[in-house]
């Protein structure tokens, strides 16, 4: 029987972060938080959750710390900090880190937390954004320890609609990978859809209704689709995120010697919406490239 966990400690109050920290609290955890900006913990701390000073304290108060950050960097300096996470971390102390970094990068360092203190290692990247970890439906895809993955499953079972072990260390920001692959692609087909749909005098509000249920409907397709006919564009995930992801896909893909000319080219789109000024804005504005007949044919050109 899985033992219950009572404390956990969370490292990274974004939007994924809080969202996971609420949920957290809501299923009835003691939670303890900690973020860069400590301003950014008081909705947390009004919530139910303790804020502490330093990540080194959320593991003197906690049975598992979680982080989710920005980048591979944000968490080694989190867990390799002179107060961080391993100056106080111990052997019978669980680290999951739910960012997504470099698969090479998440071996590395849970090799040194290992070697410094004894703690164990999870990667559990997520997808699913915001929405689905304040429902608990998140996809979860972890790699490490069997008996860690085990030790941690009353997290999951808070988190997730579906978690699943993909291998030792790395596996899991491999999987996340593949995830971002579909999903950045998805996300620029439905824009190129779209827009061609305008273009061809079509409805495009009723083209979730009128495939819903065939081979070309998604859940991406429900979602974020309509999002873009209404100009509805709600920051869930941004083009700073994803273009970082894409970028690690391209390491990984010639890491390995796979061709990816599909996603080289969707990398490119999302570039040159970042270089237009979409950083912090919503993935679903890439219709916007699409709708901009001048822009897509000189970055299409260019690719040849």
């Amino acid at each position: 029987m899985t033992k219950w966990i009572s404390s956990i400690g969370c490292a990274g109050a974004g939007m994924l972060g809080s969202a996971i920290m609420h949920r957290l609290v809501e299923r009835g955890f003691t939670v303890n938080v900690w973020n860069r900006n400590h301003a950014r913990l008081q909705p947390l701390v009004d919530a139910g959750a303790t804020a502490v000073d330093t990540p080194g304290e959320l593991v003197a108060t906690s049975e598992i710390v979680l982080t989710c950050v920005t980048d591979g960097a944000a968490v080694e300096r989190i867990v390799f900090a002179a107060d961080g996470i391993a100056s106080r971390g111990e052997s019978d102390k669980l680290l999951i880190d739910m960012s997504t970094v470099d698969a090479n990068h998440t071996r590395d360092l849970a090799e040194r937390l290992r070697s410094a203190c004894g703690m164990g290692w999870l990667d559990a990247p997520t997808s699913g954004g915001p929405p689905a970890a304040l429902k608990g439906s998140m996809a979860v895809m972890v790699g490490g320890r069997p008996e860690d993955f085990e030790r941690a499953r009353p997290v999951w079972d808070a988190l997730a609609g579906r978690c699943t072990r993909m291998g030792d260390n790395g596996a899991g920001q491999t999987t996340k990978m593949i995830n971002q692959v579909l999903v950045a692609c998805t996300f620029a087909m439905l824009g190129e859809a779209c827009a061609l749909a305008e273009r061809a005098g079509i409805d495009a509000a009723l083209l979730p209704h009128a495939l819903e249920g065939g081979r070309a409907d998604s859940y991406l397709l429900q979602e974020y689709l309509p999002r873009m006919v209404g100009a509805e564009f709600t920051v869930d995930g941004t083009f700073g995120i994803m273009t970082k992801d894409l970028e690690m896909i391209h390491d990984l893909a010639r890491e390995v010697g796979a061709s990816m000319p599909v996603t080289a080219l969707v990398h490119q789109i999302n570039r040159k919406m970042v270089a237009d000024g979409y950083l912090d804005r919503d993935n679903s504005e890439i219709v916007k490239f699409f709708r901009g007949a001048g822009a897509q044919a000189d970055l299409c050109s260019s690719s040849q």
